[in-house]
């Protein structure tokens, strides 16, 4: 008798998730392996002992235009686990002089917001948002500050913060690309693109349980603490996965997909270019319900953090390309971002119980050299795809560029396959 051919995912982070998932909904025999004890990778739920809560390793904004984000979790059934403003709206705060507005888009595709001095950012004026449209045509291999000056209010009270929170790497040294691929799929598309949104009440809520009960349902086997040691290769394709468990034989139409960080498939795939250069994230979680009508995000300038996400039962902040805090100390770091934080919500100076996590390799560099290295979801390889925020997506590393990949080198799979079993 014939075995229905098997599909491999190793990795169950959002990419390998969403490779998973839509196999699954095809009908598709999927086994998931993730090498750590929980799925969700870069994007997990835990329950933290020094604050007696559950908090998320850090804050990941999605918007209303990601359409990846928006078919993944209507098929895993968690949309409504997404909560934001009805309306795109960006509070901010400049720490420097205690200016605070709102960032107002209007829902058409037609800018008309920029003409409203109390829809646009104070100071500017309305030549100043040329910037965007410039920002929003192709680059290709052109860094930010080959395209616009990097100065200038609209800069440091817009551009600057949002494309550091979207790069992960100091805007002026960011790929303009990039940069504008965000720009292009938000903005420009208007306000109803542009709705800030957040996982509820966490990301394994809203990303991660719901998935694995979807797969569950499906009949995926999912094998957690199981780690990919390497490939054992036969001319053009992937003979087996050497587990630290075992080694699995693959047959003749069985399939591969990788979701693993780039510095682990790199010595596995003969030949793969990856990116090597990385930007770590720093995330503050502070145990305290902020006040009722507190915005779910507020934008900071001039200060350490970047953006203060009000929870129902606590308070976070993330601080994006933030290589240069790693070795600092976190109790003083703690009470220093309180200190913006307090500020911003008009909270009590003194600082409640706080937890700061640290993500060193948060996300490839997001600079021409480094997209540039990024491997497409197809490889030189028959039967293995790979997945990843890191691989050619045309986004920076985010969520909907993870699940993108995850989508890929699903169609990827499945397609090999129909050609295995269709021959010329």
């Amino acid at each position: 008798m014939t075995r229905a051919p098997r599909i491999h995912v190793v990795g169950a982070g959002l990419a390998g998730l969403s490779a998973a998932v839509a196999l699954a909904a095809r009908g598709m025999r999927v086994i998931l392996s993730e090498a750590a004890p929980q799925a969700g990778g870069r994007c997990r739920s835990y329950h933290d002992a020094r604050l007696g809560m559950l908090i998320d390793n850090g804050n990941h904004l999605v918007l209303s235009g990601n359409s990846a984000v928006g078919r993944y979790l209507r098929r895993i059934g968690a949309e409504h686990r997404l909560a934001g403003p009805p309306s795109a709206e960006f509070p901010f705060l400049d720490l420097r002089d205690g200016t605070r507005w709102t960032l107002r888009p209007n829902n058409g595709v037609l800018p008309w917001w920029v003409l409203s001095s109390r829809r646009r950012v104070p100071g500017t004026v309305l030549r100043d948002y040329a910037a965007l449209a410039r920002l929003a045509r192709r680059h290709p291999g052109k860094r930010i500050d080959e395209i616009l000056p990097c100065r200038g209010t609209l800069w440091e009270r817009l551009l600057q913060p949002v494309l550091i929170s979207v790069l992960n790497t100091m805007p002026e040294e960011g790929s303009a690309e990039l940069a504008g691929a965000v720009i292009r799929e938000s903005l420009a598309r208007g306000g109803a693109a542009s709705r800030p949104l957040v996982a509820v009440p966490s990301l394994d809520a809203a990303f991660i349980e719901p998935a694995l009960d979807y797969l569950r349902g499906a009949g995926a086997a999912i094998r957690l603490g199981r780690r990919l040691r390497g490939l054992k290769v036969a001319g053009d394709r992937v003979a087996a996965l050497d587990f630290a468990d075992g080694v699995e034989l693959l047959d003749a139409q069985d399939r591969v997909i990788l979701a693993l960080p780039p510095w682990v498939v790199a010595p596995m795939v003969p030949g793969l270019m990856v990116p090597d250069s990385f930007h770590a994230i720093v995330n503050a979680h502070f145990r305290l319900a902020p006040p009722p009508g507190t915005p779910p995000i507020t934008g900071l300038v001039g200060g350490k953090a970047d953006w203060v996400f009000a929870f129902a039962d606590r308070v976070s902040v993330t601080i994006s390309a933030a290589d240069h805090l790693l070795e600092h100390d976190a109790d003083a770091l703690l009470a220093a971002l309180w200190g913006e934080v307090a500020v911003a919500l008009n909270l009590p100076p003194e600082p409640p119980p706080g937890r700061i996590v640290k993500e060193r390799r948060a996300t490839f560099a997001a600079t021409p050299g480094q997209d540039a290295r990024r491997p497409p979801g197809r490889t030189a390889f028959a039967n293995l795809a790979l997945a990843g925020d890191w691989t050619a997506t045309g986004l920076p590393a985010t969520i909907e560029g993870a699940l993108r990949s995850g989508e890929t080198a699903a169609a990827l799979a499945l397609s090999g396959l129909l050609a295995a079993q269709n021959p010329l």
